[in-house]
């Protein structure tokens, strides 16, 4: 199903993307494969009175390594019971996806968004996320909410420069696993 035919993203954009609401007839697109990217610093998150601060530490060219999530194993069924998954496409061919999930407040949860290696800063994300908030607004959700890990700085300045804010830090979320030490950083975009 045609939702959304996004025209001329300009110099850096992607001439014709169509994003598109995941039906069965486009389940396909759920086993968009997970491409590695850099770890090049981390954000720090403190708490002062009311507000959230952070600052970003970038690490040394010999600290900066690759990093690719583990694939997902999307069930349309289960997606669809529980939310709603968007594909953005250029042709038949699948550069983005965004899984999102029902929440109980006024918040949906964006629980994964991934772009294609060769499509990353073409706008392909931010289309996904605005295309998300016309849904998110007929389903009479306030804003959109997601978790960032602080190691994935480019992940974080991407929701920061969207206009997400930080609502929360978890500290403690990978204390029993080999990511010990990182944190969550919990991202919040309230609809105009």
């Amino acid at each position: 199903m045609l939702l959304y035919d996004h025209l001329g993203l300009g110099k850096r954009g992607i001439a014709k993307m169509k994003l598109k609401i995941i039906t069965k007839d486009y389940k396909q697109s759920l086993l968009l494969k997970n491409n590695a990217f850099d770890i090049w610093g981390e954000l720090i998150v403190k708490r002062n009175k009311e507000k959230w601060n952070y600052e970003i530490k970038k690490y040394s060219k010999k600290e900066v390594r690759k990093q690719t999530f583990p694939d997902e194993n999307y069930s349309l069924k289960s997606i669809n019971e529980n939310g709603f998954a968007i594909g953005a496409f250029e042709g038949e061919k699948t550069i983005g996806l965004a899984v999102f999930k029902n929440q109980w407040n006024k918040y949906l949860y964006l629980e994964d968004l991934k772009v294609s290696g060769e499509y990353r800063r073409k706008g392909v994300a931010s289309s996904l996320l605005k295309f998300a908030e016309e849904i998110a607004k007929e389903k009479k959700y306030k804003g959109l909410w997601t978790i960032g890990q602080n190691n994935n700085a480019t992940a974080c300045e991407f929701y920061l420069k969207y206009g997400f804010e930080i609502g929360g830090l978890d500290t403690e979320v990978y204390n029993h696993t080999s990511q010990k030490g990182k944190q969550n950083i919990h991202f919040y975009y309230d609809f105009l």
